[in-house]
């Protein structure tokens, strides 16, 4: 018996020692993902083993680190995080930004923003925070004013001289949907993924002065932990950020 409770107890201590060194970060596909995966062999030079999940929508990754599942996410900006918890009632934070991630307007049916006819069929993400990014958007290419609202949606309009229509679509269909609407407002990880890019096939893209920046989330409590720690020197590292700079040529952009 002696012997079984020392073996166990020995299992136990070098599950506890391998489960220290091993982080396990969730991310979107592109470019969130590709960015996690590069940082594996960093991870390996710093006596740490990466596990890297990737997710396909923007819900459940906040879900699998709030339930432990993951040490931390990369693919989400903070007031998606802190609409996140305001709803959920979760309690994750950010630990500090990587990448900003533009959005841009795109089209198959115009190549310039004159070019938009009256009544033309706009598609937006239906998650609050990146329709009302979407909307800020649009207001800048000044094709439509709203009201002055801090998650804005189609019915704070307040001067739409075009007449636009809105259709509210999960954000990684809008690439999809650009075959049945004028104008798409699209989030650089979903262009990526369809094969567009920003910089070429954008007719209108968000500039630096974006609050949008992506962020790594972490559960409250962890984020002065030597996890936290490692994983914030990778991602801000000078491998990452030429890793960014080669990869995206300007359509992602560090912020560190």
């Amino acid at each position: 018996m002696k012997k079984l409770l020392l073996t166990l107890a020995l299992l136990f201590v070098s599950a506890n020692a391998k489960d220290e060194k091993t982080i396990i970060i969730g991310a979107t596909p592109t470019p969130h993902g590709e960015i996690v995966a590069f940082t594996k062999p960093l991870f390996e030079k710093r006596g740490y083993k990466l596990v890297f999940k990737e997710f396909s929508d923007y819900i459940t990754p906040n879900i699998a680190l709030n339930e432990g599942e993951l040490d931390a996410n990369l693919y989400q900006h903070e007031p998606f995080l802190e609409d996140f918890n305001k709803n959920k009632g979760t309690k994750l934070v950010s630990i500090g930004s990587v990448v900003l991630v533009p959005m841009a307007l795109y089209s198959n049916k115009i190549k310039k923003l004159d070019e938009l006819k009256n009544g033309a069929l706009i598609a937006v993400p239906n998650d609050p925070t990146n329709e009302s990014r979407s909307l800020e958007l649009i207001e800048r290419a000044k094709l439509a004013t709203f009201k002055n609202v801090a998650q804005k949606t189609p019915l704070d309009i307040s001067q739409n001289p075009k007449k636009l229509r809105f259709v509210e679509v999960e954000a990684a269909q809008v690439p999809r949907a650009l075959a049945d609407v004028d104008i798409g407002a699209v989030t650089t990880n979903y262009a990526l993924g369809a094969g567009l890019n920003p910089l070429k096939d954008g007719i209108f893209i968000e500039d630096k002065t974006s609050r949008y920046a992506i962020v790594v989330a972490m559960r409250k409590g962890d984020e002065t932990s030597e996890k936290a720690k490692v994983i914030m020197e990778i991602f801000r590292s000078k491998e990452v950020a030429e890793f960014i700079n080669k990869t995206y040529k300007g359509a992602v952009i560090p912020v560190f």
